[in-house]
């Protein structure tokens, strides 16, 4: 399997950081080939631009996604967007490692999405969720958060994790036709021993050495929607 992590943490010794050590060598071990975008570390552009485009379809007025498609199809993406690009169609599975800020994922994660996740390539039309550009590949959070698992719930102070998620797991992901894995999460990381960090990082292993075990989640079907995308009348 060809994995790519897309990693974003700006603390090189972060608990986030030792996750994406940890899923490189236990992915290698298993035998996988592994790839690392370190968005910090490459000062990756998170800002979605006209200056992506090599080429306009309408250079007077900006429709970003119609001008990526229009990019993609001529090869006229910027250059960073389209070694990313290259690495989306490589990989098998994306894994992406990065900590929760503010019920949602940083901006230089998000800009990565922005940018790479291109119209015309992931997704466009009726091309989404399992008719997705993206279909036939995997997707994986490996989160951290400052909360404790008692925290999040139906009942709980912050509500449902899968909630505060699902934008990430059902907006971006599912959306463009992955396949989303069941997420892993290192609860209060800052707050903890070495020694409970230690036993979290040995979850993480556990996870990741049983990815083909895990039940992906559930998003709509394109084909019970109409030509409108309104839900179909029940035997129809």
């Amino acid at each position: 399997m060809k994995v790519l992590i897309v990693f974003a943490h700006n603390e090189p010794r972060s608990f986030n950081a030792a996750m994406k050590d940890e899923a490189v060598r236990v992915l290698q071990d298993e035998g996988h080939e592994v790839v690392v975008s370190d968005l910090y570390a490459m000062n990756f552009n998170p800002v979605a631009s006209a200056a992506d485009f090599g080429s306009r379809a309408d250079p007077d007025y900006l429709v970003y996604a119609l001008e990526q498609r229009n990019a993609f199809k001529a090869g006229t993406l910027a250059p960073d967007i389209a070694a990313e690009v290259d690495k989306v169609k490589w990989a098998d599975l994306i894994v992406f490692n990065f900590p929760i800020y503010w019920y949602g994922m940083p901006a230089i994660m998000k800009g990565w999405i922005d940018r790479v996740f291109v119209s015309g390539f992931c997704y466009g039309g009726r091309r989404i969720y399992d008719k997705g550009g993206l279909k036939g590949k995997s997707a994986m959070l490996a989160i951290s958060l400052g909360g404790q698992a008692h925290m999040f719930g139906p009942e709980a102070i912050h509500g449902e994790l899968e909630v505060m998620l699902q934008p990430i797991l059902r907006g971006m992901l599912g959306y463009v036709g992955l396949t989303v894995l069941p997420p892993y999460v290192a609860y209060h990381v800052p707050y903890i021993s070495e020694e409970a960090r230690g036993e979290v990082l040995d979850g993480y292993r556990q996870h990741l050495r049983s990815l083909d075990t895990r039940a992906p989640l559930v998003f709509p079907s394109v084909d019970d929607f109409d030509e409108n995308l309104r839900p179909k009348a029940t035997g129809e």
